[in-house]
């Protein structure tokens, strides 16, 4: 089981660059940032009374990725998550396929739905059509990363025969991931993406219900989502669980599971404070 780091890049925190190279130099697998592009004065935020600044602040994930691109060699770099109900498929694909083209090969798209529906409405997106809304993007990027000739019609993307390069270095493209912990996430990985992007909590509690999953539920589901997969003739799917939970017996559980790799969380805070919490982790990876 490998390791990897999360962050919420901003205008006051640790650069993705420095981070990123850090993480690299002490052995992480991966590099993930996350994504609000803004927050509307309407939002209702649903894990506390009122919505922090970072999620207001976040840099664009495209261009923090860049940044982590460029100086780093070999760690993966990857959205979690992309609200990729708020992107015009299209411009989406050219910045994924840009960037796995800039790294090497090394991205990793990770996409959810969204939850703040001002947000979304701000886009163009409605809420109730988010989950068709990011089906259609994906199958709609795939046919611009795997074809000369890409074409797409669909209730939500429509596009006539169009070119589109550079294409990703990656075969068909980097790995899908797709997040949530909604009742059909599952369905929705074995039938469009390339694995599951969870956020895994000890046990539920009253804000987890469709955003986090609880670890007894996540053991029965890794094992569902996998036969679902080997039913459908998908290749295994790929499971990136975040956890704030780094405990030994945790962590146990999660390695009898055989999952592909743990995302240790980092602060939106300056670069001191951001280097002694991924000291603080390098033990997992040593």
């Amino acid at each position: 089981m490998k390791f990897g780091v999360s962050m919420f890049a901003t205008d006051r925190s640790a650069t993705p660059a420095e981070v990123a190279l850090l993480a690299e130099q002490i052995g992480f697998d991966a590099f993930w940032v996350s994504e609000h592009s803004h927050m509307p004065l309407t939002t209702d935020f649903p894990l506390a009374d009122e919505v922090p600044r970072e999620y207001a602040a976040m840099l664009d994930p495209f261009v923090a990725l860049a940044a982590a691109a460029t100086v780093t060699s070999s760690i993966r770099i990857g959205t979690a998550i992309c609200i990729l109900p708020q992107h015009d498929p299209i411009n989406c694909a050219k910045a994924v396929a840009s960037l796995d083209h800039l790294s090497g090969g090394r991205m990793v798209f990770g996409v959810g739905a969204g939850w703040n529906a001002p947000e979304m409405q701000n886009h163009g997106s409605r809420l109730a059509d988010r989950f068709k809304i990011m089906r259609e993007r994906v199958e709609a990027m795939r046919v611009l990363w795997d074809n000369e000739v890409a074409e797409y019609h669909g209730e939500f993307v429509d596009f006539d025969p169009a070119w589109q390069w550079p294409k990703p270095i990656q075969p068909g493209g980097p790995p899908v991931l797709i997040a949530g912990a909604h009742p059909n996430v599952l369905k929705r990985v074995a039938r469009y993406g390339d694995g599951w992007l969870p956020v895994v909590i000890p046990e539920a509690n009253s804000m987890s219900e469709n955003r986090m999953t609880p670890i007894d539920d996540f053991e029965r589901q890794v094992v569902e989502l996998r036969s679902l997969c080997a039913d459908t003739g998908r290749a295994p799917p790929v499971i990136v669980a975040s956890s704030a939970d780094m405990s030994e017996p945790t962590l146990d559980r999660l390695r009898t599971l055989e999952i592909d790799s743990v995302t240790c969380r980092l602060s939106s805070a300056d670069f001191a404070t951001v280097q002694r919490e991924l000291e603080g982790f390098a033990p997992l990876v040593s």
